[in-house]
């Protein structure tokens, strides 16, 4: 049976989401699973929503925590990556600190200055977790769920770790354009690639019907010509109006996969001022609050009670699938972010592309792609050169890089001038030291 190491295990509900997504195979049902987490009061709430799981279902699989990060990969056949360096505090300064100069970002966690920010913390950690990986288990395979994404994949792809990086944008927005377009779900097939959370869906069929002239057409009469405000994130994907990819898809021609909400803050065209995104957001959608008013305990009851009722079940995510596929040899499909070496021949060789990944026994091997239609790559590339400046600075602490980054970003570069920049990185890096520490 695997072992599988979860390091960022403190996260609570997300990695228990995981845990019972292994459970749920029958194959990995007897795995050992090794939480680690520096902070070692969330972790132990982690180890004991997991063992609550194992035992409510009368399985075999090891739960243990131990001492340190090395002990956890020793061994280890897949190392799961669920970490936010510097949790929600550095998370506050991530958004509240632009916010204070004009930059409002809902998620800032992909690029602006939240972004730029989360993934020098993040890939300094992933330094040292790479460095651990290539002597404690040089063959395991590094599931990344941490963002910013393509930052963090293409860093750690760089320090010489098999990686893939995994996001849930494809399956959550496909499943609604299914919905939009009143078509079967599990009748539905498409081809996506670009980079994490600007993936374009190129074709989109239901048998041998192209559904991308219904998709344009659909789309534009009910989010733009009509736009649709207070749905529900059940009725749409993250708060209720998808007026701003539907912008996106009347630019390029195409839809992708993050939602209008998180996608608003990568532009420049719609968060200019409060009144412009009321009027392409309607119903403010704000994440940091969400991860702020989070109750730890409560919800971990609330998940092991439930999975005690419900049963195991897997959900949408990736991880678990991939570890039982390269267990048994189960052939399987997913969407995966990964070195792009090729597979899509109109984006840079060097970057990190999320394209479709074939999965068994033989281990993960993605598949090529092509050309991405020419607006779509050009608008990724846009995101490309602010990620390769972060990446390179993250990995060689420099932080000249962090301003050029910043001042790249579409939304910062709409609103603020370069002294501007200047103030905010500085001022972030103030706040932000404890968990930078290449830039010393």
């Amino acid at each position: 049976m695997p072992k599988i190491a979860i390091v960022g295990a403190g996260g609570y509900v997300f990695p228990l989401t995981l845990i019972r997504d292994i459970l749920s195979f029958e194959a990995l049902q007897e795995s050992e699973l090794s939480l680690y987490d520096p902070d070692a009061g969330r972790v132990a709430i982690t180890y004991d929503g997991a063992r609550r799981l194992v035992e409510a279902h009368g399985l075999g699989a090891k739960v243990e925590v131990p001492r340190d990060r090395k002990e956890a990969l020793d061994g280890a056949d897949f190392v799961i990556c669920t970490f936010q360096v510097g949790g929600i505090e550095a998370y506050g300064y991530d958004v509240n600190v632009p916010r204070q100069f004009g930059v409002d970002q809902p998620v800032g966690d992909t690029l602006g200055p939240g972004g730029v920010f989360r993934g020098l913390r993040s890939v300094g950690a992933l330094k040292e977790v790479a460095a651990d990986i290539r002597q404690y288990c040089p063959g395991a395979l590094l599931i990344q769920y941490a963002n910013p994404m393509s930052i963090n994949c293409w860093a750690t792809s760089e320090l010489g770790v098999k990686t893939v990086g995994l996001c849930h944008s494809v399956q959550h927005t496909s499943k609604m354009l299914a919905r939009e377009l009143n078509v079967p779900y599990d009748e539905v097939t498409f081809d996506s690639a670009g980079v994490n959370h600007t993936a374009w869906f190129t074709t989109f069929r239901h048998g041998d019907e192209d559904l991308l002239p219904r998709m344009r057409q659909v789309m534009t009469e009910r989010h733009l010509r009509a736009p649709t405000a207070g749905l529900s994130s059940d009725e749409l994907y993250a708060g209720g109006s998808e007026r701003v990819r539907t912008e996106l898809m009347a630019l390029t021609g195409y839809f992708h996969t993050e939602s209008s909400h998180h996608a608003s803050e990568y532009w420049s065209w719609f968060r200019k001022s409060p009144a412009l995104v009321a009027q392409y957001l309607p119903q403010r959608w704000d994440y940091y609050e969400i991860c702020s008013a989070h109750s730890p305990d409560h919800n971990v009851d609330q998940f092991v009670e439930k999975s005690r009722a419900d049963g195991l079940a897997a959900s949408q995510e990736y991880g678990a699938y991939i570890i039982d596929s390269m267990t048994t040899g189960t052939r399987r499909v997913i969407y995966g972010n990964v070195p792009n070496e090729g597979l899509v021949s109109n984006l840079p060789s060097d970057c990190c592309v999320e394209v479709a990944c074939l999965i068994d026994d033989l281990g993960l091997r993605p598949v090529r792609y092509g050309a991405l239609p020419p607006a779509c790559a050009a608008l990724n590339n846009v995101q490309i050169n602010v990620q390769r400046l972060v990446v390179r600075a993250a990995l060689d602490g420099d932080r000249s890089l962090v301003y050029a980054a910043v001042a790249l970003d579409p939304l910062t570069g709409a609103l603020l001038t370069l002294d501007q920049i200047r103030q905010m990185v500085d001022r972030l890096f103030e706040l932000e030291g404890p968990w930078l520490g290449q830039f010393t």
